[in-house]
């Protein structure tokens, strides 16, 4: 009994005390909830309690859930969905370098993107770098180029700078060049170019040809944070990533990302409770030739699943061998991976095999899957592959049906990344606009039933922002807005979301906690700024999370609900670009924003002549012109206009 009995006890029975309900730690009301559940898709109210989702309903429903201690949020109206997770981020590296960088990502104007450099100059003390490390492109600026070698030794003559462009290339002003020790002495490395002037000198242009590595030793080579720094940089880190509505992460790993030195910080992080993402972690041999060794070490230290629900191992990869990873630099040909590879590859998913781990696999071209795949299936022959261990293929961008089937047959999954959306371009230029229209084939991959789960490869080429990947999910465009994906390729909202947050569940093997909003899951979820599943496409990029919550905590908190959430400690050293940029350039900025690039616009080349057409300017090359680029420069209009 339930309630205060009007009659007598029967037969010795007693009425029951009242029982008060149990009352919700949080709850978000008057929202439009998107819960990701088939069987309950949405609700108007989300009640946590101990961190987990308590009850979904009307406000009316869940009002008895609160008592004298529950934190009420008002969504007015706004749309809810379940945190978002990327399935392949380099947030343990990323965080230990994000207070360093000087971030361009979502800057719409290279005007811009040079006044900020140029301000960061004047306060970067000396003997420290300028870096611009990946989440931005050309496209995005109204100019539609990259810098210059000489804009940057004129924003910054004796600061050095460091400006990586995607997996192509990196600009270096004389500082840097110095800094790096290179002179005309210096030999190209394998798979990299240091393009030298006239006089054998370098002239601050790193190629990827086709190898990322010249790139990353190189900025290698700047200044590291110590290790207080690490930990603050990393909490400023994962709150940006809350600023877009990211609750969980999968980190892929990656070069120069040594187990277990370089994940002491999140480790330390986890045990002091102070992680506000979720992060399943990968470890990824760093030296050629040692790789074996290097994971049958790993496989004696810890297993899949060590940690708990806020960090966790998951695997190993992106690369388990160097020999067998191809590199996607879509302005190089497809590189040509050495023959024999796979013997070593075999052993190392043997060792892996047998020791219960699952592994992520970094494979851009189909020819390097194709490859791959005739060893699992070797594997597979012998009954060890997959064995019950998950695991998946990263990237994939030109991955044919065959081998979908294939993948499907062994039980693998997919994770897609929106490169493309920085990248596609170059990939068009190369390789035409048929293959572009499939890069990667997401429908295909989801008609056969494949698990594919999203993210954004951030930070050194795409941007951490989701919502820039979301948006290439279900446009097919560029950040520049090239089109790329034919009407049938892209997929609906609906689907995407569902990419980005219980795909990444799956490839954790968390799927029945975490991707959705259903009773018993964490509570993790973001309030958004804008309504994902009706705006316009071009809002899409701008959505941000105005209320983010993870397990029940509020991590991060604006608009009406500054205040609300947890406090991380300032910036720290003092002259970071974080502490005075921020992070990610919103698109919100409305006017101002419109302001520069009107200004960039004004600037650009062609209105430059039209200028020079009525003597405003005279008919000179601007001084950013660096010889070392080969533009082609409009010529001098004939005709004067009236």
């Amino acid at each position: 009994m339930t309630g205060p009995s009007t009659s007598m006890p029967v037969a010795g029975l007693v009425p029951a005390p009242r029982r008060e309900p149990e009352h919700a730690d949080l709850l978000v009301r008057n929202a439009k909830v998107f819960t990701g559940d088939p069987d309950r898709p949405g609700a108007r109210a989300v009640a946590i309690r101990d961190g987990r989702v308590a009850a979904l309903g009307d406000d009316h429903d869940l009002a008895h859930l609160v008592g004298p201690g529950t934190k009420v949020v008002d969504a007015l109206g706004r749309r809810v969905i379940p945190g978002l997770n990327d399935s392949h981020l380099h947030v343990i590296r990323g965080g230990l370098n994000y207070v360093l960088e000087l971030r361009w990502d979502g800057v719409r104007s290279l005007r811009q993107a040079l006044a900020m450099l140029r301000e960061q100059a004047g306060r970067t003390p000396k003997g420290q770098w300028i870096r611009v490390v990946g989440g931005w492109t050309a496209e995005q600026f109204a100019e539609r180029r990259m810098p210059t070698v000489a804009e940057l030794n004129a924003a910054a003559p004796d600061t050095p700078v460091f400006v990586l462009h995607l997996y192509q290339s990196a600009l270096m002003n004389r500082a840097a060049v110095q800094a790096a020790g290179f002179t005309r002495d210096t030999p190209d490395p394998r798979g990299g170019q240091i393009v030298r002037g006239r006089n054998g000198e370098p002239n601050g242009v790193l190629l990827a040809a086709p190898s990322a590595l010249i790139l990353y030793s190189t900025l290698a080579k700047a200044p590291a944070l110590d290790e207080a720094d690490k930990r603050t940089s990393t909490r400023h880190f994962l709150r940006e990533l809350n600023r877009f509505g990211l609750t969980s992460a999968v980190d892929a790993a990656g070069g120069f990302q040594n187990f277990p030195d370089n994940y002491a910080t999140v480790v330390d992080l986890a045990r002091s409770g102070e992680l506000t993402l979720r992060i399943a972690y990968h470890l990824f041999p760093q030296t050629a030739g040692q790789e074996l060794a290097d994971l049958k070490r790993w496989t004696e230290m810890v297993k899949p699943g060590d940690g708990d629900e806020w960090l966790r191992l998951n695997g190993a990869g992106e690369n388990l061998t160097w020999a067998a990873a191809d590199f996607e630099n879509f302005s190089e040909p497809r590189p040509e991976l050495a023959a024999g590879y796979e013997t070593e590859f075999e052993n190392a998913v043997r060792l892996l095999l047998e020791n219960g781990w699952g592994f992520r696999l970094h494979a851009t071209y189909d020819e390097t899957i194709r490859r791959d795949l005739a060893v699992f299936e070797k594997l597979a022959a012998e009954g060890l592959f997959p064995g019950g261990n998950r695991w998946l293929f990263d990237h994939a961008e030109t991955v044919s049906a065959g081998s979908l089937d294939r993948i499907a047959a062994l039980g693998g999954a997919v994770s897609v990344q929106n490169r493309m959306s920085f990248q596609g371009t170059a990939f068009l230029d190369r390789y035409g606009a048929e293959a572009a229209a499939h890069a990667p084939p997401v429908r295909a991959m989801l008609d056969r039933g494949l698990t594919v789960a999203a993210g954004t490869d951030a930070t050194r080429v795409s941007s951490y922002n989701p919502w820039v990947a979301l948006h290439w999910l279900v446009t097919g465009r560029t950040v520049g807005g090239t089109a790329l994906h034919p009407a049938g390729n892209p997929i609906d909202r609906e689907t995407a979301l569902g990419l980005y947050t219980r795909g990444g569940a799956q490839l954790t093997g968390e799927q029945d906690v975490k991707g959705t909003l259903r009773e018993g899951c964490y509570g993790d979820l973001a309030v958004l700024s804008d309504d994902f599943l009706t705006v316009p496409d071009d809002v899409i990029p701008d959505i941000e999370s105005v209320l983010t919550v993870v397990g029940g905590r509020i991590v991060y908190a604006t608009a009406e609900y500054e205040g609300l959430d947890e406090a991380v400690p300032p910036v720290s050293p003092e002259w970071s670009p974080v502490a005075h940029f921020g992070g990610y350039q919103s698109g919100q900025e409305g006017a101002h924003q419109a302001s520069l690039v009107a200004e960039a616009v004004a600037e650009s080349e062609q209105h430059r002549w039209w200028r020079v057409a009525r003597g405003s300017v005279p008919e000179t090359t601007p001084s950013f012109v660096d010889p070392c680029f080969d533009h082609e420069m409009p010529r001098t209009p004939k005709e004067t206009t009236r």
